[in-house]
């Protein structure tokens, strides 16, 4: 009798887990269903959840493939290319395509980086094209869109040419755009960078972290000599005028001393007749200059007039000064 006794205690304790776990199957269930993923209910992350992805516009339809990359498997997709993403702190990507018989395929990457910097130095890069105002920075021609908002990075190709399938990529890039809420805020060094009557306006503006990809913008050398990093910012920027190309570089550091080390770095392998000074006419008979001030390097390359360089370079310093930096 003890023994029947023990075991029906048990059954009971086991038919009571058994409706607690179905019970709190079905509530992960509706609360997954009406509501945001919460607390020991919540689905895993995956960007893919957050991207309303059309499953059509303008009869092109989705293939139903979802292809998904992660910083280890990032070089299976782009192989050659993922460093640049990597160095921008690239954490996922996602790849539809979409295709409509008789016509070129579209495809459709989204790009998950580590900051709305970051986000803005992949779209800042290779930027040519023309502003379409989609997103917080755009750019479109031949059948190519490139956007960014706020951590993410867009690309929309049309993979042929015409105005029915280029109508087709701008539709596709206002719908993932309007899909993505969140917005961010382009890198903060952009702001004191010089926008002075010395100068027209700029025709190239790049922020980046990695000296590989500072070269994509301005070739300086194939070694660090600024000794960036994935914790240094940097923006670059070009101004056309007359025969020579005015250049405008402010790189952040974390520390003053990280600063001071990349000045005896920079001014030893690209300026070494410079001396003690902080200008030097260079072989092409223009003037570079570079300035160290708390935590920034400020660069200025290929002015006429030492003077100019001293000027913008002073102007960059006051910007700073001005908020408190």
């Amino acid at each position: 009798m003890l023994q029947e006794n023990g075991c029906k205690k048990y059954r009971t304790r086991t038919e009571r887990s058994l409706r607690f776990a179905l019970i709190l199957f079905f509530l992960c269930f509706i609360l997954n269903l009406f509501s945001p993923p919460l607390g020991f209910c919540a689905k895993k992350d995956k960007m893919v959840d957050r991207i309303a992805w059309p499953s059509e516009i303008g009869g092109w339809t989705w293939d139903k493939e979802d292809k998904a990359f992660n910083r280890e498997t990032l070089f299976d997709h782009i192989d050659g290319a993922a460093e640049v993403y990597l160095a921008y702190n690239f954490q996922q990507a996602s790849v539809h395509r979409y295709v409509k018989a008789g016509q070129p395929d579209i495809v459709a990457e989204v790009y998950k980086m580590g900051s709305s910097e970051d986000a803005f130095g992949v779209f800042s890069l290779e930027r040519q094209d023309p502003e379409v105002g989609i997103g917080q920075g755009s750019e479109f021609g031949g059948s190519l869109l490139r956007f960014w908002k706020g951590r993410y990075f867009v690309s929309v190709l049309g993979e042929g040419a015409g105005k029915e399938i280029e109508a087709a990529v701008l539709s596709f890039g206002r719908r993932l755009a309007a899909s993505i809420k969140e917005t961010g805020q382009p890198p903060r060094l952009l702001r004191y960078l010089p926008d002075l009557p010395l100068l027209p306006s700029r025709d190239k503006l790049c922020f980046v972290r990695s000296h590989i990809l500072l070269n994509r913008c301005f070739f300086l050398s194939h070694e660090n000599i600024l000794k960036l990093g994935s914790d240094v910012q940097a923006v670059f920027a070009r101004y056309p005028k007359g025969n020579n190309k005015i250049r405008v570089l402010i790189v952040c550091y974390p520390t003053k001393a990280r600063a001071g080390s990349a000045l005896v770095s920079f001014k030893s392998a690209y300026m070494p007749e410079a001396g003690q000074n902080s200008s030097v006419r260079t072989e092409d008979n223009t003037w570079t200059k570079i300035e160290h001030y708390r935590k920034f390097i400020i660069v200025v390359f290929g002015t006429a007039l030492q003077s100019d360089a001293d000027h913008l370079v002073q102007f960059t310093v006051a910007k700073l000064k001005e908020e408190g930096l």
